[in-house]
């Protein structure tokens, strides 16, 4: 016979006292303690999914169509759509035809253009070579990261003033109807879109040359330095146009798909995704807005920033802030593309897996599935073996983060790192190669490649 644990005395007194624990919480069940609980109405869950479908959709009408008030700056003041109406209509110059546009990377969202000017374009009766052409494809806001302002009752296809959006550095086409013109692709970075040219352009470049205290045709030579697929966002802070070797001081656009989970946003580390949309929104798309951040009041290393009080921006009314939940939650949805099968070669991808992780130890800061370090992902130059002109310029001085590797074949164009300097993947494989004295072998070091492509 198998003895009892507890004597029976023992054991009686814990069921009494279990049973009326039991009585007493389904007694009290459904009077939460918490009164705010008991106040509640509704089911908290179907708040959270309702939320999350209407912050998905703002989010994108935010990234592709809200210019922040940005007109104001880029037409109002710089006065570019002037240089697209062409003198013609009152502005100056030739005018911007289609063609013009789309050899400076501007990119057409077929979804926006009417049928008939899809048909006119593709038969030829519509010349992209005529600035009528941008000014309709401006109308049927069809230009990406671009909105026209058309308030001229007298011209219907006089532009007023025009604005830029998230999209104009941070989406692309796919070219399905022809270069450049094609289905839009939020995320992806725009590296043909020469950010410096456009703005070079501009007939009015006093608000740059009252911050920078240089003349238009140095801040013109600026701009033009940086070339497709670059754009400085420091520039009108410290004033440091060149690095050290002469060249611009400019970095890649970045992808904005592939942040969730991910903790900091730029290649610096200069702050979270929210902070940077604040940033970009105010300080360089020029929106109307809230910016606050004190680091970059420093005399010494923000000169201008500090001079100009761009490190605590007030607007009345705040056109960015109101915003800024949605954008994030919309970027956040965005995964990172995966590459088409055929772009790399899938058995020798397998292969350079195994050197990720072991051999080449990539994965100890590229931590799958992230492909960053969870946590605080920074790195000094003398870590990575490069120089830390960037990393001077970010408020934390002296850090580059991991940058996450998917999609890494969306990036193929104008280079790896922050700046470009390694053109191709095997330039990058190489320098890790030589730095970490990794001594992989060439099948080694062309399997890593591959498995790259491939995430």
């Amino acid at each position: 016979m198998n003895r009892l644990p507890l004597p029976l005395p023992a054991l009686l007194a814990v069921l009494v006292i279990y049973g009326f624990v039991s009585c007493r919480s389904l007694s009290t069940r459904g009077t939460p303690v918490n009164p705010a609980v008991r106040a509640y109405e509704g089911d908290f869950g179907e708040a959270v999914a309702s939320t999350g479908e209407n912050l998905w959709e703002d989010g994108r009408r935010v990234f592709r169509r809200e210019t922040f008030g940005s007109e104001d700056f880029w037409g109002g003041q710089l006065q570019l759509h002037e240089v697209i109406n062409g003198e013609e209509r009152g502005g100056v110059g030739p005018g911007l035809t289609a063609r013009q546009a789309l050899a400076l990377g501007l990119k057409v969202d077929i979804d926006h253009l009417p049928s008939i000017l899809v048909q006119a374009i593709r038969g030829g009766s519509v010349s992209l070579d005529a600035v009528t052409t941008t000014l309709e494809l401006l109308k049927a806001d069809a230009v990406v990261g671009v909105r026209g302002f058309f308030d001229d009752p007298g011209d219907p296809l006089r532009l007023t003033s025009i604005g830029i959006t998230c999209g104009f550095c941070h989406s692309t086409v796919n070219d399905e109807f022809m270069a450049g013109i094609g289905d839009r692709m939020d995320g992806w970075p725009n590296r043909d879109l020469d950010v410096g040219a456009i703005i070079a352009m501009a007939p009015n470049l006093r608000p740059f040359e009252e911050a920078l205290q240089l003349d238009s045709a140095s801040i013109r030579r600026v701009l033009r330095s940086w070339g497709p697929g670059k754009y400085d966002a420091a520039l009108n802070h410290d004033g440091r146009a060149f690095r050290p070797d002469g060249r611009s001081a400019a970095v890649v656009l970045p992808a904005t798909f592939g942040l969730s989970g991910i903790n900091l946003h730029t290649y610096t580390g200069w702050g979270s995704v929210t902070h940077w949309n604040a940033y970009v929104a105010v300080t360089q798309m020029h929106g109307k807005g809230t910016f606050f951040d004190p680091r970059l009041n420093d005399p010494e290393r923000f000169p201008i920033a500090a001079r100009t009080g761009a490190w605590n921006v007030r607007n009345e009314p705040d056109l960015v802030t109101p915003h800024l939940a949605a954008l994030h939650f919309y970027q956040l949805s965005m995964p990172p593309p995966r590459p088409p099968e055929d772009s790399y070669d899938a058995r020798a991808a397998a292969r350079g897996a195994a050197v990720f992780r072991g051999r080449a130890n990539c994965a100890r800061c590229h931590v799958p599935p992230l492909f960053t370090e969870p946590g605080w992902p920074m790195h000094t130059a003398e870590e990575i073996g490069i120089d830390d002109f960037q990393a001077s310029r970010s408020p934390e001085g002296r850090y580059y983060r991991t940058t996450p590797l998917r999609g890494l074949f969306v990036r193929m164009k104008g280079g790896f790192y922050h700046d470009g300097r390694f053109p191709t993947l095997e330039a990058v494989v190489n320098h890790y190669d030589r730095h970490f004295s990794l001594r992989l072998t060439e099948q080694e070091r062309n399997d890593l490649i591959e498995y790259l492509k491939s995430l």
